[in-house]
């Protein structure tokens, strides 16, 4: 038998876990808590010589986003990703075709890797990736629960290329975990461990442009079949996509321009910040003043605007019941430089410099959005993320030193 010991590390809030692979009803190696210490002890205790030791400084911060197929998720996990620092990179040395992404500060796992049918199950069963029926919920509960715990996991992967449920993989806790997928919202007991939600909500006028502009002109698809694909995915993203925006605490919606009269290219957007009131430790951005209702016009000499121009909105409303603040932008920037003259006008925007939200825009220029509003407010709302969890990793160092205290 080896001997494994567990330090605790210099935080006071700090758990060490050692696991054992054990084989779940479903196949796959979890890792089962059998030790945690906290305080200033050194433990030892005896393990086969394949035990894991994992140890997290206090709870991992979990963010969810929600958003259909093709909506933006990539993009928006690179801008947030990039605020805090590090290039996001597959697991090194694991499955080539892994989903997950991991950076210094970020751990981002994509929900598809919770299917519980692969692609020839699903049409066997003739149910899509969006049917509740072909996800693993209890698995996707129990991981995230763990890893929100400072547990390391072994997570299944679905590879998007051959449409197989792949071998697992190991999974530690980062600071900040990211789920992405259809369903972060969808199950109560998931939803329950975020500490911050997001929903992408991309109309289905702008959703079937951006479609065509993809699909026709990079993958040769006919508009037929485009459209078949789309109408095929609805009743099931009506049922059980959609409805989580009610449940999200910012939605970044992307609609057609009001600018132009009967536009059909998506080229130019109109893109809301629907920010919910009264979460815990995020306070709505707004423009000039904050709960009043504003239109503004930036265009002029201190912004470049050609056709059809920029406009502005900000004022509160209500969105399913909830009190929220909406900040709005309609039009497109010419020049990225110039931001910074709408950023010096608006608050609560959680930069640690004047200009930041300027800086990370003009990192990111060939990101799909950079010059509207989609990549303006994904970038805010990453910038609101690092303040979010800021607060929440402060309040947790706080309290036990104060119990120390005491």
């Amino acid at each position: 038998m080896a001997v494994s010991t567990v330090y605790t590390p210099p935080s006071l809030n700090s758990t060490c876990s050692i696991s054992t692979p054990t084989k779940t009803h479903l196949g796959f190696n979890q890792k089962q808590v059998v030790f945690y210490s906290t305080g200033k002890r050194t433990s030892k205790r005896s393990f086969s010589s394949s035990s894991i030791i994992t140890c997290a400084a206090g709870e991992t911060v979990v963010i969810g986003l929600a958003a259909d197929s093709g909506c933006g998720k990539s993009t928006f996990m690179r801008r947030l990703t990039s605020v805090f620092g590090g290039a996001a990179e597959p697991p090194k040395g694991g499955n080539p075709d892994s989903n997950t992404l991991i950076s210094d500060t970020t751990t981002v796992i994509c929900l598809d890797d919770y299917h519980s049918l692969d692609r020839t199950g699903r049409k066997e069963k003739g149910v899509t990736a969006l049917d509740p029926r072909a996800n693993n919920f209890d698995l996707m509960y129990e991981q995230v629960k763990a890893i929100k715990s400072g547990v390391a996991v072994e997570k299944p992967i679905y590879n998007h290329v051959t449409g197989l449920l792949d071998p697992p993989e190991l999974i530690k806790p980062p600071k900040i975990l990211v789920i992405e997928g259809l369903h972060p919202m969808f199950d109560e007991r998931v939803r329950d461990l975020l500490d911050f939600s997001i929903y992408l909500d991309i109309s289905n006028e702008v959703k079937f442009a951006w479609k065509i502009q993809r699909d026709m002109a990079e993958r040769g698809h006919s508009l037929e079949s485009i459209k078949a694909s789309i109408e095929a995915r609805k009743p099931d993203f009506d049922a059980y996509i959609d409805p989580q925006k009610q449940y999200a605490d910012a939605v970044i919606e992307v609609l057609p321009t009001q600018l132009i009269p009967d536009d059909n290219e998506g080229k130019v957007l109109r893109v809301r910040l629907i920010m919910k009131e009264g979460v815990k430790h995020f306070s709505p951005v707004y423009l000039f003043d904050e709960g009043s209702t504003i239109s503004w016009i930036p265009c002029g000499r201190k912004l470049t605007c050609s056709y059809p121009g920029i406009k502005f909105f900000y004022g509160p409303d209500t969105y399913f019941g909830h009190e929220v603040s909406i900040l709005e932008m309609d039009g497109q920037f010419d020049r990225l430089d110039e931001l910074i003259y709408v950023e010096s006008h608006l608050s609560n925007i959680s930069t640690k410099f004047y200009g930041e939200v300027t800086q990370q825009m003009l990192k990111h220029t060939d990101f799909p959005g950079s010059n509207n509003g989609t990549g303006l407010f994904q970038t805010i709302v990453g910038l609101k993320i690092r303040d979010l969890f800021e607060q929440i990793t402060s309040t947790k160092t706080a309290t036990p030193l104060e119990a120390t205290k005491a």
